[in-house]
């Protein structure tokens, strides 16, 4: 008895090792770096805070500007009285940029599906940079301190970084089709983690001079990473000759290959390519519209739930440091070194999982059984002892049941969710996707640090953790509806395979 086609189980990998050329390697590479460049500024920031503090505020002790006389002068010139004050504008400032973030977000996915990618994504790196220069290096080079200057620079700085997740999403859907996605698209989602470690390395290694040279240096990589990709990156397959996605003379693997995870299962398998360009090669594929997005099948569930979910793993980032230092009394180096764990818990978390993912052709499940274990480790995590090794190993647990579902949803679903069946006559979709995916989200990430602060001071840390809990468990409960629709499609196809041996 012959399976029908959508149920015709092929190995994940065979595709994508078949159709890879050293063009798919330079594309993983150039978007990963770039990425990683700009998640890098943003982690600088994070890791010069204390830096900052000091220097707007009145010390004797400020070694990363000249010592000016008379003393009452000098002072005049900083920001806020005391330490406390600054510290509350830092924490404005994260969440100002949020804020813009994810509105920039929705407008950058737009404009990616109707302009050239390589352009959006380099002019947003080599812009955001020079914001970063003007933020961090020049004005205190030019001794500059305004609260509404820093706060109008960061606004532009999260609507610039903006364009980077939508553009390069969208160009690794151009060359990855659905065979090994989810494995692909894990791996490379580490990017956002290889960041903050980048970030944390080059500002460790020049803070000592100062703060202003820890944003000169990160800027001027991310803005040299901006020149190499506007040279360097092509945006599709077409542009080297390459046959598209799905236009494979190997029909067989690739028509399974390419069905999209988020396509009508119940339609009739019609043997038919999917392409991620129009059919009609003489007609230029029209770019979807920003409402056409949102009511495609998943779309809004997927957000709703990335929303809850990026608000955990960005506390986790914003946050860590501190809870480490606050909590158990750890110097600020040490928590910072010790972070990073649960970025390493992400990465692998993100790789093995989409593997999972792969084999099963099924995503949701794999995250629902993710997020689970997830409510768990957050719970031990939140009763960790007094111990660094131990505090490691059970932050890196929570990094892989956290960080790898939140890199799955960012990346491989939002992949998924803008290549459906109902937009093969307007393939350009995947960037509006990301977008509105990772504007919802970042939306949540800015609200959370607040409420993460409030809860904080009002309740203590064990009600943090009990806020995490429950925002995990409510990613769960919207996506539980796709969570529902393919675990009966896995016990179909189990069904259909027993009757045909």
């Amino acid at each position: 008895m012959a399976l029908p086609g959508s149920l015709r189980r092929q190995p994940a990998n065979r595709g994508l090792v078949s159709h890879c050329t050293h063009h798919h390697i330079v594309v993983f590479l150039l978007t990963f770096f770039s990425y990683s460049l700009l998640h890098a500024s943003r982690k600088t920031f994070s890791n010069v805070k204390v830096s900052i503090s000091n220097q707007w505020t009145p010390s004797c002790l400020n070694s990363t500007a000249p010592e000016l006389r008379p003393y009452e002068l000098w002072n005049s010139s900083h920001l806020f009285p005391n330490a406390e004050e600054a510290t509350l504008f830092l924490g404005t400032l994260d969440t100002i940029f949020l804020f813009s973030y994810a509105v920039g977000l929705f407008v950058s996915g737009i404009v990616g599906d109707r302009l050239n990618l390589r352009w959006v994504l380099s002019f947003g790196m080599c812009s955001s940079a020079l914001v970063v220069f003007f933020f961090g290096t020049l004005t205190e080079w030019l001794h500059f301190y305004n609260k509404w200057f820093y706060c109008c620079l960061w606004i532009v700085n999260g609507l610039l970084q903006s364009t980077g997740w939508p553009c390069v999403v969208a160009v690794m859907g151009n060359w990855f089709g659905k065979a090994g996605r989810g494995f692909v698209f894990g791996l490379w989602s580490a990017c956002a983690s290889v960041g903050n470690i980048l970030g944390a390395f080059l500002a460790s290694c020049v803070l000592k001079y100062g703060y202003e040279y820890a944003f000169l240096v990160t800027a001027s990589v991310q803005f040299a990473g901006g020149v190499i990709v506007f040279f360097g990156l092509l945006t599709s397959p077409k542009e080297v000759g390459l046959p598209e996605l799905g236009a494979d003379e190997d029909g067989g693997v690739e028509e399974d290959a390419n069905r999209p995870l988020m396509g009508d299962d119940d339609a009739d398998d019609d043997d038919r390519n999917y392409s991620i360009q129009a059919t009609d090669t003489d007609n230029q594929p029209k770019a979807i519209g920003f409402f056409q997005a949102c009511c495609l099948p998943g779309v809004v569930l997927y957000s709703l739930a990335y929303a809850c979910l990026k608000l955990v793993n960005y506390s986790f980032f914003f946050w860590l440091p501190f809870y480490l230092s606050n909590n158990f009394g750890w110097k600020e180096a040490e928590a910072d070194q010790l972070s990073i764990w649960y970025d390493v818990g992400g990465i692998v978390g993100g790789t093995i999982q989409g593997l999972i993912s792969d084999v099963l052709q099924k995503r949701a499940p794999v995250l629902a059984v993710s997020l689970l274990f997830a409510v768990g480790s957050l719970f031990g995590y939140s009763r960790s002892p007094n111990s660094k090794p131990v505090n490691a190993v059970i932050m890196a647990i929570t990094g892989f049941f956290i960080g790898g579902p939140s890199n799955m949803i960012s990346s491989a679903i939002s992949a998924d969710l803008g290549r459906q069946d109902l937009v093969k006559g307007s393939s350009e979709a995947l960037a509006t996707v990301t977008g509105i995916v990772d504007g919802t989200g970042s939306i949540g990430a800015a609200v959370g640090q607040y409420l993460v602060s409030l809860i904080q001071e009002n309740l203590g840390w064990m009600w943090v953790f009990y806020f995490f809990i429950l925002m995990t468990s409510s990613t769960v409960l919207f996506i539980s509806p796709l969570i529902v629709r393919e675990i009966r499609l896995l016990l179909h196809e189990r069904r259909l395979r027993v009757l045909a041996e």
